[in-house]
């Protein structure tokens, strides 16, 4: 038996299973198996593995929802933010439009960013990039010693008019990254006018880069290790991206795994000749809907994921928080309920034999629509 070279693996980590597609020499074969929620490696790696097979030289493109879960939970990094000073308070004013306008009892969510780590230098740089107040050396070392003392574990800088002249940003980084505290940069990130926008941006960037520099290291030191060249990530606005570039700017993947499907809708419409289409992406915790129009996906930098402006170029999908494992319950009122509480990968679905949490795989069970899973491997 001739070997065959593998020229690419593309995995999705989902909440319940971690889909694996493999195309060798033009043809394509896919499996799925469990997902490992406390550790998504795992699950990825056991992928790898088993498509591969011994061979080398692999490309793995990879679609993750680590920073997406991050923000959901509010599981990042306790995160501090430096701003030029009279603005530290711009993440929680915001901007003035409400989401509900007639609501007088709005429950906004809270900033990722507390307002005792919020820090302002006093330094200013004008709207043409001229330097009106300079950056004093007294001001970069109190500065400095305040953030370190606060025991801030990730840090957003994000100073006036710093897209029109990075300097003042430049020396407040160099000063931080020298302590080994990981600090995000808007002239990095965003380097574009609107304030409020690029300063939360560049705050979840901030508080999803130590998580996802720890987890996409390491899966990228296993993956060489089995086997592979090129390891690249999903980002949320279509196509692919370093691993490390996407540790350092995770906020580019916050709707990595979504996109990839969005993405591989629009390839499938094209090859099968067909026109507009709504894609529909039901995972475990959550279904994914987007349309794609003449052949094209749109997208958007005024996104909201968890409540949080994001203007980094998303792909438009709107998610609703219905999946297959999302649990059913009947309220206080006598009414069925559906999610978001999801059963996940572990117990999973009642059907699944570890839980006892009917879900909406349950139903379809019971309905007669689901038989086994796994290509009959899990019954």
């Amino acid at each position: 038996m001739t070997s065959t070279r593998l020229t690419r693996i593309g995995i999705d980590t989902g909440g319940t299973f971690t889909d694996v597609v493999v195309a060798r020499d033009g043809a394509l074969a896919y499996f799925k198996v469990p997902s490992t929620p406390a550790d998504p490696s795992r699950a990825i790696l056991e992928g790898i593995q088993r498509a591969a097979a011994g061979e080398a030289g692999l490309d793995v493109v990879h679609g993750t929802t680590v920073g997406t879960n991050a923000l959901l939970e509010r599981a990042g990094a306790r995160t501090a933010l430096v701003t030029t000073a009279g603005f530290e308070d711009i993440l929680v004013i915001g901007r003035q439009a409400r989401p509900e306008l007639y609501n007088l009892s709005v429950d906004r969510p809270a900033p990722i960013v507390p307002p005792d780590l919020a820090f302002g230098v006093a330094a200013r740089i004008g709207p043409a990039g001229d330097e009106i107040e300079p950056l004093s050396d007294d001001s970069l070392d109190a500065l400095v010693a305040a953030i370190a003392a606060s025991g801030a574990e990730s840090v957003a800088v994000s100073l006036l008019f710093a897209f029109a002249n990075d300097a003042h940003e430049r020396r407040v980084a160099e000063r931080l990254r020298a302590r080994g505290i990981p600090v995000s940069v808007s002239s990095e990130i965003l380097p574009e006018y609107r304030e409020f926008e690029r300063t939360a941006t560049v705050a979840v960037n901030a508080y999803l880069e130590p998580k996802m520099r720890t987890y996409l290291g390491r899966l990228e030191d296993e993956a060489r290790a089995a086997g592979v060249d090129q390891l690249r990530v999903m980002q949320s606005g279509g196509g692919s991206i370093a691993a490390r570039t996407a540790a350092a700017e995770p906020v580019r993947t916050i709707l990595s795994g979504p996109a990839g499907g969005v993405v591989a809708a629009r390839r499938l419409a094209r090859d099968a000749s067909l026109g507009d289409l709504v894609t529909f992406d039901m995972g475990g915790t959550s279904t994914d809907v987007a349309l794609v129009a003449d052949l094209a996906f749109g997208t958007t930098n005024e996104a909201r994921v968890a409540g949080l402006p994001v203007a980094v170029p998303i792909i438009d999908i709107h998610t609703v928080g219905a999946g297959g494992g999302s649990i059913a319950r009947v309220d206080a009122g006598g009414a069925l309920r559906v999610g978001p509480e999801s059963a996940g990968a572990d117990p999973g679905p009642a059907c699944y034999g570890k839980g006892e949490l009917p879900t909406v795989t349950d139903a379809n069970v019971v309905l007669g629509r689901l038989g086994s899973l796994l290509g009959g491997q899990m019954p």
